[in-house]
């Protein structure tokens, strides 16, 4: 397998790029509407996954994974990972009627929440749900159905979490005004390997974005008259994160794109490259701090919004020991 993006792909990551450093703030509570709005209209991030026959562009999911790690790197807040599981959910459960009632919404920029009430009999309970709150599609597995709910009729509380770019919510449902469009089973091995591999694409982008903040920083703090860049042992540390986040990149890519393809072994690939991610943006959000210093922990400074992603997505869709031990030995 070759990992490597395609000229399409890599000209999709630099236009992203390039919008976000105009206009992306990670310092917000919830994601900026109006920046998603350009996301979706100008980029058709949101319609990526989503096929031609519904209003979407009909590319891959690896599409969607680079918008994702290029939304890691800038630290922005974004419903683009709660969308994407929603819609691959829709696509390999729910009937067609949904299908054709539900993705073309999705597609053009609403955003979609995708829970999941467990494998039991089906009741009303709370739970935690990404973008639960803000969401106006909202689909939920329950027992072994899946049903579209209305947000209207759910109980739906914003949860605060350490931060603030992932944005959770208590959810509640009413099953009983719910409308039944497939079975939970293929939802729910959908959403576990989807979420798994976005979460990956998100990890790579944010540990690429500490590891730039530090190369820079060292590159401007003097100590005993030189830049703490030059000296050797810490040339050594980061070249070690070096080495991590391009590992990371090639897990995430090529899970991204098994799943994508259908091939053999994708969810192999996919509990790797999350298992693989996590323990490198782990790794890479200490050094940040640690190398910043005292300016990392302060609310002026980016470095502390790493570590509080690593944390975060470290338990977003599985975590790393979790993952660990789905892999097939």
């Amino acid at each position: 397998m070759e990992l490597a993006l395609s000229e399409e792909q890599e000209q999709l990551a630099a236009t992203v790029r390039s919008l976000l450093a105009k206009q992306a703030d990670p310092r917000v509570e919830q994601y900026d509407a109006a920046l998603w709005r350009t996301l979706c209209e100008q980029i058709g991030v949101a319609a990526l996954a989503v096929p031609e026959e519904h209003d979407g562009v009909g590319a891959t999911l690896l599409e969607t994974a680079v918008v994702l790690e290029e939304l890691g790197r800038a630290l922005v807040p974004s419903p683009l990972l709660s969308s994407l599981v929603t819609t691959e959910v829709l696509l390999a459960s729910a009937d067609d009627e949904a299908q054709a009632r539900l993705l073309p919404r999705i597609a053009a920029g609403e955003v979609a929440a995708y829970a999941d009430l467990g494998d039991g009999e089906p009741a009303e309970e709370a739970v935690d749900v990404l973008d639960g709150d803000l969401a106006t599609v909202l689909v939920v597995a329950a027992g072994g159905d899946l049903y579209e709910v209305d947000p209207a009729t759910a109980r739906r509380t914003w949860t605060p979490t350490m931060d603030q770019t992932l944005r959770l919510a208590r959810v509640s449902v009413d099953l009983g005004s719910a409308t039944r469009i497939g079975a939970a089973g293929p939802a729910r091995e959908r959403a576990a390997i989807v979420g798994a591999v976005g979460v990956a694409a998100l990890q790579v982008g944010t540990a690429a974005r500490g590891l730039e903040m530090t190369v820079a920083y060292s590159k401007e703090r003097v100590q005993f008259g030189r830049p703490i860049g030059s000296f050797q042992a810490l040339k050594h540390r980061m070249a070690d994160l070096l080495v991590l986040v391009e590992m990371a990149r090639s897990a995430s890519w090529a899970a991204s794109y098994a799943v994508a393809a259908g091939t053999p072994g994708a969810a192999q690939l996919a509990h790797v490259a999350a298992s693989y991610c996590t323990g490198a943006l782990e790794k890479v959000a200490a050094e940040t701090v640690q190398l910043h210093g005292g300016i990392a922990i302060t609310w002026e400074h980016d470095a502390h919004l790493v570590l509080k992603r690593a944390h975060s997505l470290g338990h977003l869709f599985g975590s790393a020991h979790e993952h660990r031990r789905l892999v097939e030995l």
